[in-house]
């Protein structure tokens, strides 16, 4: 398949700028593979399609404040730096992306916080906006983290155009968010309730935790036509053996084994055994899913709805099929449902 498959017109009414009320209370689109039925229904209706035994597979990444605002020495102009990911914790060294990028050289020093409390050098330039900042701190390695949660904010999705509100810390974080790394939230978890979790969980289905620290390559424009020439940027993944164990259980018994998310899907996928089993895992994968891809763990999956030609859609696609896909987004534009990281959710069956 080409990236052209992967287009079409979004309104701009339906992209989702605040989440529903209760978690649980977004809209739930459910798609029968085998049946090619569409149904409508809430999302906390999604206890109903799972039984005793069945499995939930659930990134619970956390989202650290990411974004910091700081200011460049001598001229003063505010920059905007975005965390990526941590490259050495003793020297403080960083990947960040940088916004006005054109302004920031090797050499340059950011002035972060009140009374300028935090100082990053800039090392070396790693893409057009990338670039490596070295922090200059003080205190202990601890302190210069609780710094820097002080001084960020929660990295709200780019689409979203209004300021970042106090009540975004709380609400772009899954209730089970515990390994703190990701930059973005697994937005298919943000629909769960601890109220519906614990029905869930009553009825006698597993729960499954898996990380995968969300980083920007999962939201990079595709730009290739040829989709086998598109690079995912690495994430970090972690499956420890609790989590094995209950899914192979799981894939062993025939129950039905769901991954809340594409975050989550991507981390199973990336650690398959020559049986079609899940191993462990403890690294970096950089695995594009797009179809055709026989998929080896997970039989269900939760998602939201996704941008045109993203990377999200494309696995979603590989998962319930092109032309299902497409009849199932068009349907959700009609029905006027809502797109992204605070939008409606999809259950595929």
């Amino acid at each position: 398949m080409k990236l052209s498959h992967f287009s079409f017109d979004l309104p701009e009414e339906l992209l989702a700028e605040y989440p529903s009320e209760n978690r649980d209370e977004s809209r739930l689109m459910v798609l029968n593979r085998e049946k090619q039925t569409i149904e409508h229904k809430m999302f906390k209706d999604i206890i109903d399609y799972f039984d005793k035994d069945d499995v939930m597979v659930l990134n619970n990444t956390k989202v650290f404040p990411a974004r910091l605002f700081g200011n460049k020495e001598k001229t003063g102009a505010r920059i905007e730096v975005f965390l990526l990911r941590e490259l050495n914790e003793e020297q403080r060294l960083w990947d960040v992306l940088v916004d006005p990028a054109r302004k920031i050289r090797i050499g340059n020093k950011l002035y972060f916080g009140e009374g300028e409390s935090l100082v990053a050098e800039v090392i070396d330039n790693t893409t057009s906006r990338g670039r490596t900042l070295r922090f200059l701190y003080d205190g202990s390695y601890r302190d210069f983290r609780v710094k820097l949660k002080e001084l960020g904010e929660t990295p709200l999705p780019k689409y979203i155009k209004r300021e970042v509100e106090p009540e975004d810390e709380e609400r772009y974080q899954t209730i089970f968010a515990k390994n703190e790394g990701a930059v973005a939230a697994p937005t298919a978890g943000l629909h769960f309730s601890k109220h519906l979790l614990k029905r869930l969980e009553i009825k006698g289905v597993n729960l499954a935790e898996v990380t995968l620290h969300v980083g920007l390559g999962t939201f990079n424009p595709v730009e290739v036509e040829d989709l086998s020439k598109h690079k995912m940027d690495s994430e970090e993944i972690i499956i420890k053996k609790d989590a094995v164990d209950t899914i192979n259980t799981g894939i062993k018994t025939k129950r039905r084994v769901c991954a809340v998310g594409t975050t989550a899907m991507r981390a199973i996928e990336s650690s398959v055994s020559s049986s079609g089993t899940l191993n462990e895992f403890d690294g970096w994968s950089n695995k594009f899913i797009f179809p055709p891809y026989e998929f080896s763990i997970a039989n269900s999956m939760i998602t939201n709805f996704h941008t045109p030609k993203s990377t999200l859609l494309m696995m979603v696609s590989a998962f319930a099929g092109h032309d299902f896909i497409k009849k199932a987004y068009d349907e959700a534009i009609k029905e006027k449902y809502k797109f992204y990281s605070y939008g409606d959710a999809m259950l595929i069956i």
